[in-house]
């Protein structure tokens, strides 16, 4: 039986990849490595830190020790930690955003971001921009930052969250070919959308990340 190990910085999507796990990957035995202390340093210092980045090591050590076949880290913003830590290990580490970032090139030059943390946007425009260019594709990024939603997540007031990031998502699917959700917590908001908005693709990373494990066998 193979064994896939996900490293989080959030507890709360221990049960979402886990639900995306046993509906697209039967068979396939998980574990969980949860750690919220990483995501906190990143929003505290608004960057990637040298230490938040050597426990992100830690980690992938941890997880490949620990016998995973292969290892997803379901966290945007320390995607630059994660691959570098890769590299470290034999066993393949996914960050998870980089599927989606892959199908937003493939469909479309004009591709819109929405975050609510700029400590994700920075990272996933940065991913989206790297993976355009090894597939030899030109595009144009139009990143937009919803200030104030992830703060009213974060206090309970998941309504102004949402109503937040449905505006954005507007106007992004109205301005773009694909819209790319830089953190997963937006994803709730696609199906509040009317469908002349959603006729614009819109992508979130860990469906698209656990798909691309199964289609890897």
């Amino acid at each position: 039986m193979k064994k896939l190990g996900l490293i989080h910085t959030s507890a709360t999507l221990v049960p979402i990849f886990a639900e995306l796990c046993a509906a697209k990957l039967p068979g396939v035995e998980t574990f969980n490595i949860a750690d919220d202390s990483l995501i906190k340093e990143v929003i505290a210092t608004g960057r990637l830190t040298s230490s938040v980045s050597r426990r992100v090591a830690a980690h992938v050590v941890a997880a490949d020790e620990a016998g995973a076949d292969q290892i997803l880290v379901t966290c945007s913003s320390i995607g630059a930690a994660v691959e570098r830590a890769a590299g470290l290990v034999d066993t393949p580490v996914l960050r998870v955003d980089q599927p989606m970032a892959d199908q937003a090139v493939a469909t479309g030059k004009r591709i819109g971001v929405a975050a609510t943390l700029p400590t994700t946007l920075g990272p996933t425009a940065d991913l989206i921009r790297r993976r355009a260019e090894a597939a030899g594709r030109e595009i144009e990024l139009d990143a937009q930052l919803c200030e104030g939603a992830f703060e009213a997540l974060m206090s309970g007031d998941a309504e102004r969250h949402d109503k937040m990031v449905a505006e954005a998502l507007v106007r992004l699917a109205k301005d773009n070919d694909v819209v790319v959700l830089a953190q997963a917590s937006m994803a709730r908001v696609v199906a509040q959308l009317d469908a002349e908005t959603t006729k614009t693709p819109i992508l979130s990373s860990p469906a698209l990340a656990i798909d691309a494990l199964a289609n890897q066998g």
